[in-house]
């Protein structure tokens, strides 16, 4: 019984309070790698908590010792939470997977039409406005308008194309679409979109980093700084952020600066181990659970 109720208790604490708590340590911010794979592992462990609710409840089934009604109720709502929270995962990601796929293709197509010239992955759009964006998926486009490129001096546009391609390469749109399945799962009152907005600036932050590694920090800084304000496609992943968002990542490009006084590479172990526990967790508590032993 005290297995089941650590699993309801930590679906419920890394679905809804850890997030918003989570989301207001900057300073982990310099380690965006590590960062990311915590908050995918903060909500893996949520979901499989909650899926695990059931299962952990089977014994109580089995235990003849108490009255039957005192066994149903907890039963019940294991199985009634375990049953929603699979049934809202797989209506989210059906939702949110179809919506993203439909209007990436309609975007492609359209950039594919409109495009004055462009290589195979890269299109070009006559308009005055510097944008860049990428279009994921299995016919990926790098998107640039005219404007980027009057604007953009030459190395700083190979920058911006690094950020972009960088984003195609690693598949950060499924990370992305990762956390928003997740995110629409939740209850309304439950959700954070701080959370959301830190998971995407973590994932802009990795693409600045490899846009610095093929250029420099200056060259990358500056095309950030070009690049900044106005809204995005919906659907696509690009370099334009908010000037708020611009400046927080203008101070995130050095992957070698201390995390709260401690060198990158310890605060990176510690945040994989810390991760690996996380997921862990509700394993050791269905453990417990199926063989009377409650993990402590």
């Amino acid at each position: 019984m005290a297995a089941l109720a650590a699993l309801i208790l930590l679906a419920v604490a890394l679905a809804w309070p850890v997030p918003r708590v989570m989301a207001g340590l900057t300073a982990f911010r310099r380690a965006p790698r590590p960062a990311l794979v915590v908050w995918q592992a903060t909500a893996v462990a949520a979901v499989l908590a909650a899926l695990f609710a059931a299962p952990a409840a089977v014994p109580l089934f089995l235990d003849g010792s108490g009255p039957v009604d005192e066994q149903l109720i907890p039963v019940a709502v294991a199985a009634l939470l375990s049953g929603i929270v699979a049934a809202r995962l797989l209506l989210s990601g059906h939702r949110v997977g179809t919506n993203l796929r439909a209007v990436r293709r309609q975007h492609r197509e359209l950039v594919d039409l409109l495009a004055v010239h462009g290589d195979t992955q890269v299109r070009v759009l006559e308009h005055p406005t510097p944008t860049a964006y990428c279009v994921p998926g299995i016919q990926r486009r790098v998107v640039l308008t005219q404007g980027t490129i009057d604007t953009l001096p030459g190395r700083e546009l190979d920058a911006v194309l690094a950020h972009e391609r960088a984003h195609l390469v690693a598949r950060h749109d499924l990370v992305m679409e990762f956390f928003t399945v997740v995110h629409e799962a939740v209850p309304r009152f439950m959700r954070s979109s701080a959370a959301l907005r830190e998971v995407n600036l973590l994932i802009e932050v990795l693409a600045d980093r490899a846009a610095v590694r093929e250029t420099s920090a200056v060259l990358t800084g500056r095309a950030i700084v070009r690049m900044a304000g106005g809204p995005k496609p919906a659907g696509t992943m690009a370099i334009r952020e908010a000037p708020s968002a611009a400046r927080v990542r203008l101070g995130l490009l050095d992957d070698e600066a201390r995390i709260a006084g401690m060198p990158p590479a310890l605060v990176s172990v510690g945040m994989y181990a810390f991760a690996l526990s996380l997921v862990a967790m509700p394993f050791a508590l269905l453990v417990g659970a199926l063989t009377g032993v409650t993990a402590s």
